[in-house]
């Protein structure tokens, strides 16, 4: 009797960034196209497979990758893995070191040469699908990477040394694959890159951003399309009126500033000063209004007096950002910090600034959550609870922010969109009942 021969299976684990999990979603779909089943991040992996996508960032991530490496590892040390592949920013960074530490791997590969994996397997790159990816988030949503790469300068960032310098993809690539991605029903899009403010710099002479995000606005099917990690100098201003005149657009723009003072922005190496800080903030609320905004501080760098937390304790209450995440600083090997600084704040001091800023935001955050209660507004519909069927707004990214909770008092799909009515708040979240 003919026995059924299952296709070999090859586990994907994505650690790190949206950016990392694009690159997997690409090579998921390479890999099925040549006749592998294909897995991501599956609860109990089986495959004979394993390829581990690392994220190089910072301490905490470095770690969790080398633990998720080491944990696969093992599994091929007992027998329940043939293969182990690394790929990513951690291998990207430190591959010598790890080759030398980790010999169960059978090969790293950095963050651009991944798709070597095909031929080491004896497979085939298929070029015409190059768009083309499987979606591992809800299907309703996707990321969209417009380029890699960083040219800042910034003294406690490791990223420009892992990826290297700035490089866009033209807008063509990109409204190519966007038009393929609403042809698989994709309504919304996070528009991400390591400094989208950039944007078409390197290939058009000129920040491109605006006409780009245009152009995606324009694609038959895009519902909304939020902005992720715009940098503070030599802003786009042009954008504004963008995201102020079309509809599908998402009033939300992620904007990491880092810091407030004048003395840290220095010793930050951010090209920007306090008063131009605030005059963009202003700006831009003036420009789109109802905007978003979310922003990421770092707290413990080098040379931060309490004279500049305290400075940037004030700017939090004033600016009042919707959404904002604080981070302790942390000294990484190579960069313009850990070589021309000490890092001589104690790592409990560290979090302790970072709490002070939260306590702070945590109380903005639920002031302008209870604002919204007995507002109407557009949610799409991401899951179903036991309890509650969970939404968002435009003004929520995936995984970063709030949700809405919303009462099931009738059935709802997911990947909709419905008009809510916000019924309650918390100090992230929102409650809701459906009005059509």
């Amino acid at each position: 009797m003919h026995q059924y021969m299952p296709k070999q299976t090859i586990d994907f684990i994505t650690m790190g960034c949206s950016k990392n999990l694009v690159d997997t979603e690409r090579l998921m779909r390479q890999m099925q196209e040549v006749g592998y089943h294909v897995t991501h991040d599956a609860p109990n992996p089986k495959g004979s497979i394993a390829v581990i996508n690392t994220c190089g960032f910072i301490g905490d991530a470095k770690e969790e990758s080398i633990n998720t490496i080491l944990q696969f590892a093992e599994r091929k040390q007992e027998g329940k893995l043939k293969k182990l592949y690394v790929m990513g920013c951690l291998s990207e960074r430190y591959m010598n070191d790890l080759m030398g530490e980790l010999p169960e791997v059978d090969k790293f590969y950095g963050k651009f040469n991944y798709m070597d994996l095909l031929a080491d397997l004896k497979k085939d790159f298929h070029p015409e699908l190059a768009h083309e990816r499987i979606i591992t988030t809800p299907k309703h949503y996707a990321y969209v990477k417009i380029s890699e790469g960083c040219n800042r300068t910034c003294s406690y960032c490791a990223i420009p040394i892992i990826t290297g310098k700035h490089q866009s993809r033209s807008m063509e690539d990109i409204v190519e694959e966007v038009t393929w991605l609403t042809k698989q029903g994709v309504k919304e899009f996070q528009v991400i890159a390591q400094d989208l403010s950039f944007y078409g710099v390197d290939l058009y002479k000129q920040m491109m951003l605006p006409e780009l995000v245009n152009r995606l606005a324009d694609i038959k099917g895009v519902e909304w399309l939020r902005l992720h990690y715009a940098y503070p100098a030599k802003f786009p201003y042009d954008l504004l009126k963008v995201m102020r005149e079309r509809d599908n657009v998402c009033k939300y723009l992620d904007i990491a500033l880092q810091h407030i003072s004048d003395n840290m922005l220095k010793l930050m190496r951010r090209n920007i000063n306090a008063q131009q800080t605030y005059e963009l903030m202003h700006t831009i609320r003036e420009e789109v209004p109802g905007i978003h905004l979310r922003t990421t501080l770092l707290l413990g760098h080098p040379g931060e007096t309490e004279d500049d937390v305290q400075q940037l304790e004030e700017f939090v209450r004033n600016i009042r950002f919707e959404r904002l995440g604080a981070f302790a600083y942390s000294d990484e090997d190579g960069t313009y910090a850990n070589l021309h600084y000490t890092d001589d704040i104690p790592q409990e001091e560290k979090e302790a600034r970072v709490e002070r800023i939260m306590n702070i935001q945590e109380g903005i955050s639920a002031e302008i959550n209870a604002a919204k209660v007995g507002k109407k507004m557009r949610i799409i519909i991401d899951r179903e609870e036991p309890d509650y069927y969970i939404g968002r707004t435009e003004f929520d990214s995936p995984d970063v922010d709030g949700e809405v909770l919303v009462k099931k008092d009738r059935p709802l799909t997911i990947g909709e969109f419905y008009q809510a009515e916000i019924t309650g708040a918390e100090d992230f979240d929102l409650y809701a009942n459906i009005i059509s």
